[in-house]
C-alpha cells in the first residue's frame, strides 16, 4: 500500500524535479542528446546578471506585487463578503452563488471573460465606466503606474490583478464564511451581554476563532501568487506583465525557444521559492504541534 503511491509519486514529482535542476546546469535544445553541453551556473548568470536580467526582475517584482495584493485586496474583501453574509440576510444564498461562481471558472476562461466583455477597447464594461467616452488599451498600456531603477507596476498588469481578483475574492469568501458559521454563537453572545459593538466583537472574539482559517488562507494566497499563469498566458503575454512561470514556459515550449536550460533554470528558481515556503510552515506547523501535546 505504500511502495505503489510513492513509487508514482517519485516518478512523477520529484525525478522530473531533480532532472530539470539538472538541466538547468545544461545548454540544450531539448532535440537530441548530443547537442547537450554542460555549462555549469551559466543559466543563472546570463537569467540574474546577463542579458535576461530585466525580464527576471521583473517577473519576480510582478509575483510579488500578485502576492501583496491578493493579501490586501480580495483576502480582506472576501472576509467583509463572508462577515455580511453570516447574518443570513435575505438572498444570502443567491448572493454566495454569485459570489462563488467565477471561482468554478479556470484562470484561462476568466481571461477570456475580462479582455472580450471587460476590457475591450471599445466596448467593454470597463472602457465604458472609466473611458470617458474614449478607446481605452487596458491590456496593452505598458507605461508603469510608479516606477523605480527601471522596474515597477506597469498599468496592464494593474489590470490582469483586478481580474485575478474577481475569482479569488469568492474563494476567500466561502472559507471565512464556513469557519464563521462554525464558531459558537454563545460567545457573540457573551461579548454583546458585556457591552462590545460590531467592530469589537470581530476583533477580540470572533477573529481569534478564525486562526485555522488564516493559516490555510495564507497557504491557499502564496500558491495562487506562485503558479499564477493561465491568465497571462491567454492574453499573449503583454510586456510588463511576465511571471516566474511564463519565463519558464516560454524558454522550454515558446516560440524561439533554443535552450531548455535556461528554461529549467527559471523553473528551479520557482520551485526554490515555493519549497522554501513549504518547508517554513511545514516546520511552524509542526513545532506548534509539538508544543500543544
Amino acid at each position: 500500500m505504500l511502495l505503489i503511491p510513492l513509487t508514482i509519486h517519485l516518478l512523477i514529482v520529484w525525478i522530473p524535479t531533480i532532472l530539470s535542476i539538472v538541466l538547468s546546469l545544461t545548454k540544450w535544445n531539448g532535440i537530441r542528446f548530443d547537442n547537450l553541453e554542460w555549462v555549469a551556473f551559466e543559466n543563472y548568470d546570463q537569467i540574474i546578471l546577463g542579458a535576461f536580467q530585466q525580464d527576471f526582475f521583473q517577473a519576480v517584482l510582478n509575483n510579488l506585487w500578485l502576492l501583496l495584493f491578493l493579501f490586501f485586496g480580495p483576502t480582506a474583501l472576501g472576509m467583509f463578503l463572508a462577515y455580511l453574509l453570516d447574518k443570513n440576510l435575505r438572498g444570502s444564498r443567491i448572493y454566495q452563488s454569485m459570489f462563488y461562481t467565477p471561482v468554478v471558472l479556470s484562470l484561462a476562461v476568466v481571461g477570456f471573460i475580462w479582455s472580450n466583455i471587460m476590457y475591450d477597447q471599445e466596448f467593454g464594461l470597463a472602457t465604458w465606466a472609466f473611458g470617458g467616452g474614449e478607446s481605452v488599451d487596458w491590456l496593452g498600456n505598458q507605461s508603469f503606474l510608479f516606477e523605480f531603477g527601471g522596474y515597477g507596476l506597469s498599468k496592464n498588469f494593474l489590470a490582469i490583478l483586478v481580474a485575478m481578483a474577481w475569482r479569488h475574492t469568492g474563494y476567500i469568501m466561502v472559507l471565512y464564511l464556513a469557519g464563521m458559521k462554525s464558531v459558537d454563537a454563545s460567545l457573540r453572545e457573551s461579548a454583546s451581554l458585556d457591552g462590545c459593538n460590531e467592530w469589537q466583537t470581530f476583533r477580540f472574539v470572533l477573529f481569534p476563532t478564525l486562526k485555522p482559517i488564516n493559516v490555510i488562507v495564507v497557504v491557499i494566497t502564496v500558491i495562487e501568487a506562485l503558479r499564477a499563469f493561465d491568465i497571462v498566458y491567454v492574453l499573449n503575454t503583454p510586456r510588463n506583465t511576465e511571471l516566474l512561470s511564463i519565463l519558464t514556459t516560454d524558454n522550454l515550449i515558446g516560440e524561439g525557444a533554443d535552450n531548455i536550460g535556461r528554461g529549467s533554470a527559471y523553473a528551479t528558481m520557482l520551485f526554490i521559492l515555493c519549497i522554501g515556503f513549504v518547508l517554513w510552515y511545514v516546520t511552524n506547523h509542526y513545532r506548534k504541534q509539538e508544543s500543544s501535546v
